[in-house]
C-alpha cells in the first residue's frame, strides 16, 4: 500500500498543472463550506444567545396558556406563583442548573399620551417584569456571540411607575421631543376627528385617567402615559406610567406596540384588588446544553405536587428560530450539493485523461502480472490523494481567513438585534464541521476516480500495448 502511495504521488507531479487545477477545486469547496458553516454556527449562537438573554431557556405557563390564552390571559395565569418559584429554585435536581427564575406578566391594553394636549391613544402589548432579574438575564452570554448589556438604570426596583416604550410608541405618541430621541420625527398636528367614536374613546380614557389616578406621579420630569386595560373581572382599570426612556426591538410590530414596565404595575393593571397573578416563570440555565435534562425535571416536579403547569422551551415560544434554523441547514445542503457535484467532474475529468495518456502503461502492468484490481486500486488512490491534498489545503486557507476576520474587529446587525455585535466566525469550536468537510470531499474525489479506474481496468492486454 505504501508503495501504491509513492506511485500515486508521482504519478500525480507528472502533469502538475492538471493535479493544481483539479486539487485548487476541492480547496475552493472545502473553503466555502467551512466559512460558511463557521458563520451560519455563529449566526444561531448569536441568535440563539439574544433569545435567551430576552425570555431564557424555559418558561412555565398554566396548562392551556400557551395555546389557548390569547384569549383569555387572565383565566390562565398562575397563581401563588412565589410558592412555584420557591419549589423550583429549591429543587436538588435543578438548582445547580438554574440562573434565574423570574415571574413575567404580558397584557394588552390602551396608552394615552393626554397631559400633551394631543389626546393620542394607540393599542399596546406589555410586558411587566423584575428590573434586576431582567438585567441578570442580559449577562449571560455562554458562546460570546451576543451583546454585552450594561444594567438599565432607567427601571428601578424601587420605584414600580417607571417603563419604557417601543420607539415606534413613542413615534406615535409623541415623545419623541420629551424622550430627546434621535431620528424620530413628531406627529403632525391632529387634524379634525372625524370618527366621534375616537374621539369619545380618548376623552373616556383621559376621564377615567384623571379620576382614578391624579396627580400621583408628576413632578418626577418624565413624561407621563395613561394606560387602561380590563381587569380579571372585566371591569376597566387605568395607571400611570412614567416613560423612563424607549428601546428599539428591531421589528416594527414590536416597536409600535410593546411596552415594558414593572411587574407590581402590570399586576396592578391587570388584577387591580385582586390576587396577584404572573402569565408564565422564565427560567433561565446556566448551559443551554441542560435544557432537556431541566424540562424533564420540571414536568416530574409539577407531577409530584400536583401543579396543573406546563413548560415550553424558547424554540416553541419563537417558532422563527426554527425555521431560520432549517433555511440556513438548507442552504448549507444546497452548496454542499453544487459543491460535490464541481469536484465530482473536475476530478472524473482528470482521472479520464490520465487514463488516456496511460493506455500503454496500463498494458504494461498487466502483462507482467498486476490484476485489474491492482490497476484499478491505483487510480482510486491517486484520486483520494488529490482530494486530500485539495481538502487540506482549503482547510488550512479556511483557518487562515476565519482568524484574519475574527481579529478584525467587524460588526454586523444580525435579525432580531438593533445594534451591532462582533462579527465572529465559530470554526475552532466545530470539530465535525472539519472532520465532516475534510472527509466528504476525499470521499468525493475518490468516487470520482472509480469510474475512471474502472475503465482502466477492464482495458484489453493487447489494446493497450498497441495503443499510440
Amino acid at each position: 500500500m505504501i508503495l501504491l502511495g509513492k506511485i500515486a504521488f508521482r504519478n500525480i507531479l507528472r502533469n502538475r498543472r492538471r493535479s493544481a487545477m483539479t486539487g485548487a477545486a476541492v480547496a475552493v469547496g472545502a473553503l466555502a463550506l467551512l466559512v460558511f458553516g463557521s458563520f451560519t454556527t455563529y449566526l444561531f449562537a448569536s441568535f440563539h444567545t439574544t433569545l435567551v438573554q430576552q425570555i431564557g431557556h424555559l418558561t412555565v405557563y398554566r396548562q392551556g396558556y400557551f395555546l389557548f390564552g390569547a384569549g383569555n390571559p387572565t383565566g390562565y395565569s398562575i397563581g401563588d406563583y412565589e410558592k412555584v418559584m420557591g419549589t423550583i429554585s429549591n429543587d436538588p435536581a435543578l438548582h445547580p442548573l438554574l440562573n434565574v427564575v423570574t415571574p413575567t406578566q404580558s397584557l394588552v391594553g390602551i396608552a394615552g399620551n393626554f397631559e400633551s394636549g394631543n389626546d393620542t391613544a394607540k393599542t399596546f402589548l406589555g410586558i411587566g417584569l423584575l428590573p434586576a432579574d431582567r438585567d441578570r438575564m442580559r449577562q449571560w452570554n455562554e458562546f460570546g456571540a451576543g451583546r454585552v448589556y450594561p444594567p438599565d438604570l432607567r427601571l428601578s426596583e424601587d420605584d414600580d411607575t417607571r417603563g419604557l416604550v417601543g420607539r415606534g410608541v413613542a413615534r406615535i405618541l409623541g415623545l419623541c421631543a420629551a424622550l430627546k430621541m434621535e431620528d424620530c420625527p413628531s406627529p403632525p398636528p391632529s387634524p379634525t376627528q372625524i370618527a366621534d367614536s375616537a374621539g369619545s374613546l380618548d376623552a373616556d380614557i383621559a376621564g377615567l385617567s384623571q379620576s382614578e389616578i391624579g396627580s400621583s406621579n408628576e413632578g418626577n420630569g418624565m413624561p407621563r402615559l395613561d394606560l387602561i386595560s380590563a381587569t380579571a373581572s372585566g371591569a376597566p382599570n387605568v395607571v400611570s406610567l412614567s416613560v423612563a426612556g424607549s428601546e428599539p426591538w428591531g421589528a416594527k410590530e414590536n416597536d409600535d406596540n410593546i411596552i415594558t414596565m414593572h411587574l407590581k404595575l402590570a399586576q396592578q393593571l391587570v388584577y387591580g384588588r385582586s390576587e396577584r397573578k404572573v402569565t408564565g416563570i422564565e427560567i433561565q440555565l446556566a448551559r443551554s446544553e441542560d435544557i432537556d435534562l431541566a424540562r424533564h425535571r420540571l414536568v416530574e416536579l409539577f407531577k409530584a405536587n400536583n401543579l396543573d403547569l406546563e413548560v415550553r422551551d424558547f424554540g416553541e415560544r419563537t417558532p422563527f428560530f426554527g425555521q431560520a434554523l432549517s433555511l440556513f441547514r438548507s442552504i448549507f445542503v444546497f452548496i454542499s450539493l453544487i459543491i460535490g457535484i464541481v469536484v465530482l467532474f473536475a476530478v472524473v475529468n482528470t482521472m479520464t485523461m490520465n487514463v488516456m495518456e496511460r493506455t500503454t502503461e496500463i498494458g504494461t502492468l498487466r502483462a507482467m502480472g498486476v490484476r485489474r484490481h491492482g490497476v484499478r486500486l491505483q487510480f482510486l488512490i491517486e484520486g483520494a490523494m488529490v482530494g486530500a491534498l485539495g481538502a487540506s489545503f482549503g482547510l488550512i486557507c479556511a483557518v487562515v481567513i476565519v482568524t484574519l476576520i475574527n481579529q478584525a474587529g467587524l460588526t454586523w446587525i444580525p435579525p432580531t438585534n438593533v445594534t451591532p455585535v462582533p462579527l465572529l466566525l465559530d470554526l475552532f469550536g466545530q470539530p465535525e464541521l472539519l472532520l465532516g468537510t475534510w472527509i466528504g470531499l476525499v470521499a468525493v474525489a475518490t468516487g470520482a476516480a472509480l469510474v475512471p479506474a474502472n475503465r482502466a481496468a477492464k482495458l484489453p492486454v493487447v489494446d493497450a500495448l498497441r495503443h499510440v
